[in-house]
């Protein structure tokens, strides 16, 4: 199958809405993950030409901050309507850039799209409230404003989602962004960037810095230039922490989405087939290379060996290939480094004791960036995959006696992204899933990213939430403007404030007809006095 890049242009990343070139003519490769050769090149750009960007969006937030709620969702529904009229060309650019299969990567798209059709929705919503002060005559009004230009980074493992969930989101709410993607994936990145300036985003609004040798520099750049007011960011726990403390320089809202090492509890009452299924599922989506990926399978003894037969039946079918192979099911992993820990992983677990049902090694015949599905059995609890997040397609099974036994092995780490729990029990369900310390969990069910669900973590596997209801709070500022209810002349009151102040009390619909009435009794006397005041100078 032929790729198609008519969504990008040859060797170049895109700023406020421009294709640009490399101002050092320093540019770097794009490998396809399943067979190692290059598929494009992208330049590599440098702190001026990130700093142009920032500049291009200070502009946009002007224009993004006077389009109302309504039209910022209709352009935000048209790109969504452009991204899905390019599903399979996007799909395309993900497998051959991520290695995901290609079934896969076009349920990538239908969920990154969803963030967009998400957040067209929630952009007319966006409101303030009225609420009586302490003195009676007094009304405190909160209204939401866009914090302003966002700095985003995002990983290599779902390059479009991770891009429309913080995007959409910030452009609802009227904030530009600069984006520096991944260095194995800016191809989607570029793509999305494209359709979202069809649809109508003014120029500046989204643009996409690409690097590899400078991404220190640029990182730099985005946590700690004055213009940026917000930082978002998704990887690796010990990243986000040294990018969290540049924000602190500048005073930067701050969202990281790190780390995660999810611990999948299964109890003798659960339902195995459905389990079996979802573990799975969890586990081996893009060959294990997903934050919330189940990585630490706590099974209760005794059902410990026919829920690992289950396993292992399973296993066996997968069909291990490049993305683009329609009998594929399973891809490669991102890169040499990645299978080089998979299988460091898997040498130490055996070393301590561990024993190898299936996989255990890697699969030099597809290409080096090949490992086999991997289960493991007795696993120590001292095994670096039981203290550490491997990343890879390996799935360590502990045995347990006791709920309390779990639930203790469960919180021991400082990692606290996401989590799974097995029971008929509904009782104990809910006394697990509310005591196990992670910011998501499911029950019976191995798949908990939707659009609808907050996503975030707890302990050192972030802060904030994206997606949902509250995804559009991360990118505004809410605050409040206190009215005096007794005025008796709106004169008193400089005009911007009084405007401001009660026209959007007004538009809640609670405001006291005092104030409405004073309110538009000025409008009308400022009207006239300017009018006379015209009249008088041109006569």
């Amino acid at each position: 199958m032929s790729v198609c890049f008519s969504l990008i242009q040859p060797d170049s990343a895109y700023v406020n809405g421009e294709w640009v070139q490399s101002q050092s003519n320093q540019y770097f490769d794009i490998y396809d993950p399943a067979s190692g050769r290059v598929v494009a090149k992208v330049p590599d750009l440098d702190e001026s030409q990130c700093v142009a960007a920032i500049e291009g969006a200070s502009a946009a937030a002007e224009k993004l901050k006077s389009l109302t709620g309504k039209s910022r969702g209709q352009i935000l529904r048209r790109w969504f309507e452009l991204v899905l009229e390019s599903k399979d060309d996007i799909a395309q650019l993900i497998t051959v850039e991520n290695g995901k299969p290609l079934a896969e990567a076009k349920g990538e798209v239908s969920y990154a799209s969803d963030f967009i059709d998400w957040f067209a929705g929630a952009a007319p919503r966006i409101s303030g409230t009225v609420e009586q002060a302490s003195n009676p005559s007094n009304r405190v009004i909160t209204i939401k404003q866009p914090v302003g230009i966002v700095g985003i980074i995002t990983p290599w493992n779902f390059p479009a989602a991770m891009i429309t969930r913080k995007v959409a989101a910030a452009l609802a709410a009227g904030c530009p962004c600069i984006v520096k993607p991944a260095p194995e994936t800016p191809l989607t990145a570029l793509a999305l960037a494209n359709l979202a300036s069809r649809a109508g985003f003014p120029d500046g609004s989204i643009s996409i810095v690409t690097t590899r040798k400078n991404t220190i520099a640029i990182g730099k750049v985005l946590t700690q230039h004055p213009l940026i007011r917000k930082f978002s960011f998704t990887g690796s726990t010990a990243a986000g922490k040294i990018l969290s403390s540049q924000c602190t320089q500048t005073v930067k809202r701050v969202s990281l989405e790190l780390g995660g090492n999810a611990p999948v509890i299964v109890f003798e009452d659960a339902d195995l087939e459905r389990t079996t299924d979802a573990i799975l599922m969890s586990k081996f989506r893009l060959s294990g290379q997903t934050c919330v990926c189940a990585n630490r399978i706590y099974v209760q003894s005794s059902i410990y060996d026919k829920l690992a037969a289950m396993l292992k039946a399973k296993v066996e079918r997968f069909r291990l290939g490049a993305g683009l192979d329609p009998e594929t099911t399973h891809g490669p992993l991102i890169n040499k480094q990645a299978v080089d820990k998979v299988d460091y992983h898997v040498r130490d677990a055996v070393e301590r004791g561990a024993k190898i049902l299936v996989g255990g090694q890697r699969a030099p015949q597809l290409g080096e960036s090949f490992y086999l599905p991997t289960i493991l059995l007795d696993v120590p609890f001292d095994a670096l995959c039981a203290r550490e997040e491997t990343f890879g397609p390996l799935l360590p099974m502990f045995k347990f006696e006791t709920e309390d036994e779990v639930m203790t092995l469960a919180n021991k780490l400082e990692a606290g992204l996401a989590g799974y729990l097995f029971t008929t029990n509904v009782s104990r369900a809910w006394q697990v899933a509310e005591g196990v310390e992670v910011g998501m969990i499911g029950v019976n069910t191995g798949i908990i990213s939707d659009v609808a669900s907050p996503f975030g973590g707890v302990k050192q596997s972030g802060q904030g939430r994206e997606g949902s209801s509250i995804g559009i709070d991360e990118y505004l500022e809410v605050s409040p403007i206190i009215v005096n209810g007794k005025i008796k002349t709106m004169a008193d009151i400089p005009y911007p404030s009084r405007s401001k102040a009660l026209l959007l009390a007004f538009s809640q619909k609670e405001l006291w007809a005092d104030s409405c009435f004073l309110f538009f009794t000025s409008l009308f006397e400022r009207d006239r006095c300017n009018r006379t005041t015209l009249g008088s100078n041109t006569s």
